[in-house]
């Protein structure tokens, strides 16, 4: 009974804090709300030291889940090496490296801009157009990417929602809207600012409407300046499609080009 009555004094008081500083925002446009929100996103994760973050380096375990039942599909350890580039119109402002087994032994998959190949003992193979593109609007449509490259976007606006409680932490939920009117809706944090979820809608084409894709993170760690999450989950219509626990992490290592190219002596699959 004592645990509800104090379960029950932490709502009470988080709607509160909640209403009162809705009440001190009054005369804020819901415009200048989002941004001030995204803004102090920005400083929460380096400022300066992540706007310029040339590379970084993890290193943990990946979990893939079926998309139909959320049961664990696959499981490998993975390193993970991206590199940052000036952005593009429509192309990927980065380029990735995942490379799998304790060892790096078992294959990966390497995303250039433009082009991405799966790679396995049997040699390089093109990642089919339809994949490829699903991936660069996953990436393009991550919190993290749109602070780091798109941030100076023309047409890019930010629309605060509202203030909300999303598992026990206080919340500004936000939508960040491009020029195409895609939006991602983010929840930020109200005390570290730290985006804890984001979610947007994609096409389906195969059944005419809209999918909805999720991302979770947490465990937040400082690596040279620069804040990131250790843990990631995604999900599509509310089931968990990938995990990852990052061990370590290094950034600005100064990654040179032959880390993003393929073995000269590795054969080009059709």
């Amino acid at each position: 009974m004592k645990i509800e009555k104090c379960f029950d004094c932490w709502v009470a008081m988080a709607a509160l804090l909640l209403a009162g500083t809705t009440a001190a925002n009054a005369q804020e446009s819901r415009e200048d709300h989002g941004k001030r929100a995204v803004e102090e996103c920005v400083k929460a994760v380096g400022g300066d030291a992540f706007l310029t973050m040339q590379d970084r380096t993890e290193t943990g375990r990946m979990y893939g889940f079926d998309m139909g039942t959320g049961n664990l599909g696959s499981a490998t350890y993975a390193t993970i090496y991206t590199q940052y580039l000036a952005a593009a119109p429509g192309k990927l402002a980065m380029r990735v490296r995942q490379i799998f087994g304790e060892h790096q032994d078992s294959g990966g998959v390497l995303i250039l801009p433009d082009k991405a190949w799966d790679v396995s003992f049997h040699g390089a193979r093109p990642m089919d157009d339809e994949t490829f593109a699903t991936y660069k609007d996953t990436a393009t449509r991550s919190i993290f990417y749109i602070l780091r490259e798109r941030l100076k976007e023309p047409g890019l606006s930010f629309y605060w929602q509202r203030g909300d409680i999303f598992e026990h932490v206080p919340v500004d939920i936000v939508d960040i809207t491009d020029d195409s009117n895609q939006t991602v809706t983010v929840y930020f944090d109200r005390n570290t600012h730290l985006p804890l979820r984001q979610s947007f809608r994609r096409h389906n084409k195969e059944f005419n409407d809209f999918d909805t894709e999720t991302s979770a993170f947490a465990k937040y760690k400082q690596f040279g300046g620069v804040t990131l999450p250790l843990e990631t989950r995604r999900e599509h219509n509310g089931r968990k499609t990938f995990e990852m626990f990052v061990e370590t992490e290094t950034i600005n290592q100064g990654l040179s080009d032959n880390v993003f190219e393929l073995p000269a002596n590795l054969k080009v699959l059709k």
